[in-house]
């Protein structure tokens, strides 16, 4: 017998009765982003692999164990699937020095890579939708890009979501408080699972974010690093508040939240769920004002951005029963040789007035046309019959609701749809 292929585990397909909830998401997301001035910029799927060694970080759990990479055979460069959009976006406004005439703002959309566990929530192939700002100093970006994320969720119906937000500072203050840290946990270090030790010299910080039992209340009663921060970091952050708290947007400060990537400084933030499990985290990110110049850009560009996982997001609308169609408003049916040769006309008459119309193929009785426009979802039946040929008229039926078959003029029928 011939092979029957699968998908690969962790890479998916995305069905047709999924999609208008998916288009649903992106869409919204798209008009919001457009209100606060973000600009589309699309970047490849592959990226040196070195690009993500030095920008996420050569000891964090997505260089270490997640990324697809390999070697080409071709001319031995060494590349990698982008396992998140940060990196690249970056690489892609040094490239092409975009931030030359001014501050930028930033968006992207697209598939993500990483070899994880696979679960409800988490694929290896995963979509991302990106927010990155560039040569903004100030909290206030910040704080935009917080405040836009909430006024995402309201806008596609979600609720229950905490932001949860947390300052870990410049990189003095890092070294310093990683000491304190390193010290804290060699003091506890019966509790230490297998993981933890490891990071306990390379990234202690990721230490604090353990998912295991055994190890939470240790970790709560560790050193904060908010102790650690100098007169700047503490002012970016109280003011970084201060706005929040203006536009009514509530937030648990957490101490803990490190985030993953190398990459961070000062405000990192996360929107959480606690209906989705394990994969609580639907949206995260921060600061990140030294990456530009670690990857090559010259001088120093203070950034902003976070990331929205649209599987989890898509997974929350389900649960809060926010729903979607891509319903047509005509199937159109045609039985008779007039009608037959004439259908094909008419439905290309009906979409130039922006009516979405499915045209019934492949002939057939009136009475299994009539079943499957019943079974398309249209809100209309448009019955072409010779005589309707004839007289360049249609028989329109509603398929939904209440409302009688009438035999209307093709000019009607914009009318009678858009009125229902």
């Amino acid at each position: 017998m011939t092979q029957k292929f699968q998908s690969i585990k962790g890479f998916y397909d995305i069905l047709p009765e999924a999609t208008p909830l998916w288009f649903k998401l992106e869409d919204t997301a798209r008009r919001i982003l457009g209100q606060y001035g973000y600009n589309n910029i699309r970047m490849p799927l592959v990226e040196p692999t070195e690009l993500f060694v030095r920008s996420v970080g050569e000891h964090t759990d997505i260089v270490e164990k997640e990324m697809y990479a390999w070697e080409d055979k071709l001319n031995g460069d060494k590349l990698t699937l982008r396992p998140e959009g940060t990196a690249g976006c970056v690489r892609a406004v040094v490239e092409h020095n975009l931030t030359y005439n001014g501050p930028q703002r930033l968006w992207y959309m697209g598939p993500m890579f990483r070899h994880e566990n696979v679960q409800k929530g988490r694929q290896r192939q995963f979509h991302q939708i990106g927010v990155e700002a560039f040569g903004f100093e100030g909290p206030d970006v910040d704080a935009e890009q917080i405040v836009l994320l909430a006024r995402l969720w309201q806008a596609l119906g979600i609720a229950d979501v905490e932001l949860q937000l947390n300052s870990i500072g410049d990189a003095d203050e890092r070294a310093q408080y990683r000491q304190t840290l390193i010290a804290y946990f060699e003091q506890h270090a019966d509790l230490l699972d297998e993981d933890a030790k490891r990071r306990l010299q390379s990234n202690p910080l990721r230490i604090l974010d353990t998912k295991n039992p055994r190890m939470q209340a240790m970790c709560e009663a560790a050193p904060k690093l908010m102790d650690c921060l100098g007169d700047t970091s503490k002012l970016h952050f109280a003011r970084l508040c201060a706005l929040l708290d203006q536009a009514g947007i509530a937030y648990t400060i957490n101490h803990r939240l490190v985030r993953g990537l190398d990459y961070y400084n000062r405000t990192v933030f996360e929107w959480v769920t606690t209906k989705l499990g394990a994969q609580g985290t639907i949206a995260g990110g921060g600061r990140y004002d030294t990456l530009v110049e670690r990857i090559g850009g010259g001088s120093a560009t203070p950034a902003c951005g976070f990331g929205i996982g649209l599987e989890r997001v898509f997974l929350l609308m389900q649960e809060y029963g926010v729903t979607a169609s891509n319903q047509a408003d005509i199937y159109l049916v045609n039985v008779g040789a007039l009608a037959e040769q004439k259908a094909f006309t008419v439905a290309e008459s009906l979409r130039s007035m922006g009516l979405n119309v499915v045209l019934h193929a492949g002939g057939g009785s009136f009475k299994s046309q009539m079943k499957k426009a019943d079974r398309s979802g249209a809100r209309f039946a448009a019955i072409l019959g010779d005589d309707e040929a004839a007289a360049n008229e249609l028989s329109l039926k509603p398929m939904l609701g209440q409302g009688e078959q009438a035999r209307v003029s093709l000019d009607q029928v914009l009318n009678i749809v858009q009125s229902s």
